[in-house]
């Protein structure tokens, strides 16, 4: 389960533009995506679950990706 960059908003996909949703312009809880090692195997079927967290939650199952782009 990885840290994103959005706001969580419990209903904002269901009223969301169907390509590249950006999320909430605010908010008091931040996105966590995915799943990790932690949860049941049943609640692994979909990659792309997301959750809301207080931006100083601290779990030993979540956490971020590290990523580059090319040249850098």
């Amino acid at each position: 389960m990885e840290w994103a960059r959005d706001f969580y908003g419990s209903d904002y996909y269901a009223r969301a533009p169907a390509a590249d949703p950006q999320g909430p312009a605010a908010g008091d809880l931040r996105v966590a995506r995915g799943r990790s090692w932690y949860f049941y195997g049943v609640y692994l079927r979909r990659s792309a679950s997301r959750l809301g967290f207080a931006p100083d939650t601290r779990l030993n199952y979540l956490g971020f990706r590290l990523a580059f782009r090319a040249g850098d």
